[in-house]
């Protein structure tokens, strides 16, 4: 744990401050409208990246600058300090120009990369490792053998398949000799040649099996030879995982964290209780830890946060350049709950219910199914927190039938949804959707005017383990997601398009609309992906199936209110 860092509070001015009121509670990371004062030093801090010449590093702002690019989380904790001043603290997530400590910034809560740590000499150590492995690996003997090895394997293939096709030849032959002798031979002729040919075939598996026995043998000869390098290599690259194993412990229980009463705990006690079980890669490196451990080791109190993206997008997540975003789940939630005891939150919004007084609308309903157009803010089933869903208010309406859920809408997402009232139906409707002859048709306003008419969008997808709910663009694990989309209306500065998705992943729509290789134009209200608003401007507007009993084509359109 680093205890001795100077101080790098920045304070405000109190001229910019002035009038403006301190928070009642501390921010809740997870999802938070930022308040003016992490306003103010958000803006300064993107002033200082704006202009700053002290760090090496590509953000991938500036054309023609070295280095890979790397995009940053930055974050700010407004604080006070042990005299009561106003200012707030800098951080980064991860490393910053290849380093953990630069002069604006919080520290690391564990720096394993400060001079003679035990993290560098392991490091060391494994380095040595590697280099052995690839000193074995790229022997020229050992590669000589291989070669070897590998082109008597195939030779002796060769010569083993050629006397499998002979024999096969001799086989026939003889086949064909007795079917030819035996009606013109004698009785003791025919068991004659019968003893000879069986002598033949005989011969002929004895000669079989010393080819193949040659080869092995000389086959044995080369790997026996091989093996000293193979074991050597497998050795040195279980005393690599061994010693990457006890490290990665060792810096787990480096890694300690505070919450305001000085209470500490390990990276590894913090994700022991989880689902994880254990920290993932880079937990406790993320800016807010950083900024609340350099704060309570301090003696300051935490008022507000805010995290903010500076610089260009990761390939697979959607990240806008300057643009606020909530602390991560995975890697962040299970250190901020510990760090965090004690301290009054803000009201968590995912335990609210903005549904609540929103009605239900009936669209159509049989003896079959019911179709209903879901209000925005308004769960399709029930949640962890929160009971009030599309199934609940079903079940109140239908008393003793159980709503059979087919599809589901995302909460934030208005617009048709069709429920089974029997299994039937349900089994019907459902293959449907699967077999993917349901036709569905949404419409969405963007934040952004897009010039194209229309095309498609094929983006493979996949959950952000590290951050649920967010989804991932993944070319290589992502499963396939196919949206064709068309512009209805152009304004200032909004798009209205339709959506036709032919696939149904998570977000499918919001990560093909805010992906910088989709429309790179986040759906207007998208909190994940975009920027909140009073609602998701997303509504399935047109749903197109066959009836499950009467057969019949069925059409329903609810027109979107936006």
């Amino acid at each position: 744990m680093i205890t001795n860092s100077p101080n790098i509070i920045t304070y405000f001015s109190q001229a910019l401050i002035k009038g403006i009121a301190l928070p009642e509670k501390f921010t809740f990371p997870f999802f938070y409208e930022p308040h003016e004062l992490t306003k103010i030093a958000v803006e300064e801090l993107q002033c200082y990246l704006e202009s700053q010449t002290d760090l090496d590093h590509n953000f991938g702002l500036k054309e023609n600058q070295n280095g890979i690019v790397i995009g940053k989380m930055f974050g700010v904790l407004v604080v006070k300090d042990a005299e009561g001043k106003l200012g707030y603290l800098s951080a980064f997530s991860g490393k910053l120009a290849d380093s953990n400590n630069h002069e604006k910034f919080v520290p690391p809560v564990f720096d394993m990369l400060m001079e003679d740590s035990f993290f560098l000499k392991e490091q060391y150590i494994l380095n040595d490792i590697n280099k052995q492995v690839i000193d074995i690996e790229e022997d020229e003997s050992y590669l000589k053998l291989k070669k070897d090895y590998e082109n008597l394997t195939t030779k002796s293939l060769q010569e083993i398949d050629a006397f499998k096709k002979q024999l096969k030849i001799n086989k026939d032959d003889r086949k064909k000799q007795r079917k030819e002798q035996k009606s013109i031979l004698s009785e003791q002729e025919y068991a004659d040649l019968e003893a000879y040919l069986i002598r033949y075939s005989l011969h002929d598996k004895h000669q079989f099996n010393l080819v193949v026995n040659k080869w092995q043998q000389q086959l044995d000869d080369i790997k026996s030879e091989l093996s000293i390098y193979e074991e050597n290599i497998e050795a040195l690259k279980k005393e690599r995982r061994e010693k990457s194993a006890a490290l990665q412990q060792q810096l787990f229980e480096n890694y300690v964290f505070l919450n305001k009463d000085k209470q500490e705990k390990s990276l590894y006690a913090i994700f022991s209780d989880t689902v994880f079980g254990k920290p993932p890669a880079a937990a406790g490196e993320c800016a807010t830890p950083k900024l609340l451990q350099y704060a309570f080791l301090h003696g300051h109190t935490p008022i507000a946060m805010a995290e903010f993206w500076w610089g260009a997008p990761p390939k697979s997540e959607i990240r806008k350049h300057k643009q606020f975003y909530p602390a991560c789940t995975g890697k962040c939630k299970p250190i901020l709950e510990h760090m965090l005891q004690g301290i009054e939150l803000e009201q968590n919004p995912f335990l609210d219910n903005p549904g609540q007084d929103k009605k239900l609308e009936v669209v159509y309903e049989d003896d079959s199914f019911i179709v209903v157009n879901k209000p925005s803010g308004l769960l399709s089933v029930p949640g962890i927190a929160v009971q009030d869903s599309v199934y609940t208010r079903l079940q109140y309406l239908f008393g003793n039938i159980e709503p059979l859920i087919i599809h589901r809408l995302d909460m934030a997402t208005s617009g048709l949804l069709v429920v089974a009232k029997t299994k039937e139906a349900h089994k019907d409707i459902q293959r449907q959707f699967i077999k993917r002859t349901v036709n569905k048709r949404y419409t969405a306003l963007l934040s952004k005017v897009i010039e194209q008419e229309g095309g498609e969008i094929t983006l493979p997808l996949r959950g952000d383990l590290d951050n649920r709910p967010s989804q991932l663009v993944c070319f290589e694990f992502g499963k396939k997601a196919v949206t064709h989309w068309k512009t209805i209306e152009r304004k200032e500065d909004t798009t209205k398009v339709h959506f036709w998705p032919h696939t149904g992943r998570t977000h499918q729509l919001r990560m093909h609309a805010a992906h910088e290789l989709g429309l790179n134009a986040p759906i207007v209200g998208d909190d994940l992906y975009g920027t909140a608003s009073d609602r998701l401007y997303l509504h399935a507007a047109h749903l197109e199936f066959v009836h499950p009993v009467s057969k019949e084509a069925l059409s329903f359109d609810v027109e979107e209110d936006f």
